[in-house]
């Protein structure tokens, strides 16, 4: 069967911002990308800084309703702590994933004082019928995080499927692919995007790269998202073949990028800070469940 790349619809840098109790970072996702544009990923937050003032106060206790959450540590550690007993210590190369669902309070707070701290955390929505499922927490250890390792390219496959490697996160409701690439100057990468409707985006943390079919290459440098072009089957022709795959060329200096991918949900998105539910009724209901303690 044919297979095509998809182009890369735009490029954004997210907007500095705070959060927290005053931890610096860029909002990349909620900032100049619309959650609508990549359903179902609601949030993507990029910390990086090696000045503990931008990150020492961290994330005091907060709540949170109606959707997943992913952490992905580069360098640093985090400890997590919620209000169902659950505690963990997030350190490099480590994956954290919440499912705050009906309801968790939880924090986030530096384990170190001095040193880089550089990650990211990600929002993925809920379907309205696992809104109210039961909340659980887990950490998974970096070595346990399979790996496809060849000359010149390093692909660490956190979640779905690369090369016949299945990652290591399970119980996320919108099986994503999230894969950590990281490829050698000009090097050449390809992934399949499994579905026609796939909501597909790369986050360049290294570097930069070139993405995108040939003669259609956008480049994506540090800091940057490269959100991909996504057709449903009423805008292909009978003729047309499918965009099913990325394909990337590394830079001169190399690139290392984030993949992720997923299948929308197409259900209404009301957001109210922590709480991401359907109707605006479910966020009265979420502040008040949250006020009477019946989280």
């Amino acid at each position: 069967m044919s297979s095509v790349s998809r182009k890369v619809a735009n490029v954004e840098k997210g907007y500095k911002t705070k959060d927290g109790a005053g931890v610096s970072l860029l909002r990349v996702i909620g900032g100049p990308i619309s959650p609508k544009s990549v359903d179902p990923f609601l949030m993507l937050d990029a910390f990086k800084s090696e000045n503990p003032n931008d990150y020492i106060a961290g994330f005091p206790s907060h709540p949170h309703r109606g959707q997943q959450t992913l952490t992905y540590m580069i360098d640093g550690i985090m400890e997590h702590k919620d209000n169902k007993g659950n505690k963990g210590l997030l350190k490099p190369g480590m994956v954290q994933v919440m499912n705050a669902a009906r309801g968790i309070i939880h924090s986030e707070m530096p384990k170190q004082v001095e040193g880089k701290m550089f990650g990211f955390q990600f929002w993925l929505n809920l379907a309205a019928v696992d809104k109210m499922s039961d909340p659980w927490y887990k950490d998974i250890p970096a070595e346990e995080i399979p790996e496809v390792i060849t000359n010149d390219k390093k692909v660490r496959v956190v979640a779905g499927h690369y090369e016949g490697v299945e990652g290591i996160v399970k119980g996320l409701r919108v099986n994503p692919i999230f894969l950590d690439v990281k490829l050698s100057p000009n090097t050449k990468f390809s992934v399949d995007i499994p579905d026609f409707d796939h909501n597909s985006f790369i986050y360049v943390f290294e570097g930069e790269g070139k993405f995108g079919p040939e003669g259609y290459e956008k480049v994506v440098g540090d800091q940057h998202i490269g959100v991909l072009e996504n057709k449903d089957r009423v805008s292909i022709n009978d003729n047309e073949i499918t965009p099913n795959k990325l394909d990337a060329v590394a830079g001169e200096n190399g690139v290392r990028f984030l993949f992720l991918s997923a299948k929308p949900l197409r259900e209404p998105i009301v957001q109210h800070g922590p709480f991401v539910m359907n109707t605006q009724k479910e966020i009265q209901q979420a502040f008040y469940d949250y006020q009477m303690g019946r989280f």
